[in-house]
């Protein structure tokens, strides 16, 4: 199969030891979302929308409740949310998002990942022609027609409706909207009742760098780096599928 094939179902054994990972960034994003408007998710529709995501991982209740209460203490420390920008080897542009609570770690672990693969830090802003940022929805088609969906859906901002598999092998419907249309498409999707599994803002990439399987081994040497730090909530680059 080769050494790229067996690199990627390393990681895919990886991913599914990372848990715990997740727990941790969905946590913060608890923490940052009753910060930012309250422990209610009645009225609160970024920790609505995290206690939904908390779901598809199967984070214990326990821990969702503890994190809101953890952060609904005055004396609790929020979290800053960084956004770091640079190349892998063989050009691939990456893109990472972080919630930190100490910005000099956090800066000083992202570059030295970088350069331990041979990659370059970049300045802010300076993927901005490559990646845009989306509201994502994924969520259970059930009996749903997709077409009908699609004309209810317009008017909240659809961009793309299309299905997608996950690891299962399961059909999962995705939504594709512009970065302002969250809230305005995540209470139509609400109106729908259909089974939300996660939704998110997320980085799409606008052109892809073609490579080889031997030279993608290589760039996930750093993903697989930035993907482990407990300060990083997301990674995204363009490589071609």
């Amino acid at each position: 199969m080769g050494r790229a094939f067996e690199f990627r179902k390393e990681r895919k054994f990886k991913r599914w030891a990372k848990m715990a990972v997740q727990f941790t960034r969905i946590g913060k994003e608890i923490v940052m979302a009753v910060k930012d408007g309250g422990p209610s998710p009645d009225t609160n529709s970024r920790l609505r929308t995290a206690i939904q995501n908390s779901k598809a991982v199967n984070m214990p209740k326990d821990r969702v409740d503890a994190a809101i209460k953890r952060a609904s203490n005055k004396d609790e420390n929020g979290y800053e949310e960084f956004v770091y920008e640079g190349y892998a080897q063989h050009g691939v542009a990456i893109l990472i998002e972080t919630a930190t609570d100490n910005t000099n770690r956090t800066v000083a672990n992202v570059r030295s990942y970088f350069n331990k693969t041979g990659g370059t830090l970049g300045k802010t802003g300076s993927l901005d022609f490559i990646f845009s940022r989306k509201s994502i929805f994924r969520f259970l088609p059930g009996e749903k027609d997709l077409e009908e969906l699609e004309f209810e859906l317009i008017d909240a901002g659809l961009e793309e409706l299309y299905l997608e598999a996950d690891e299962e092998g399961n059909d999962i419907a995705v939504v594709q909207t512009a970065f302002e249309d969250f809230g305005k498409m995540q209470k139509a999707l609400e109106d729908t009742g259909l089974e939300m599994k996660s939704a998110k803002l997320e980085r799409i990439s606008q052109s892809t760098t073609p490579i080889t399987e031997e030279q993608a081994v290589d760039v996930f040497k750093l993903i697989d780096k930035l993907e482990e730090d407990d300060d990083v909530q997301a990674v995204y680059h363009n490589m071609a599928d």
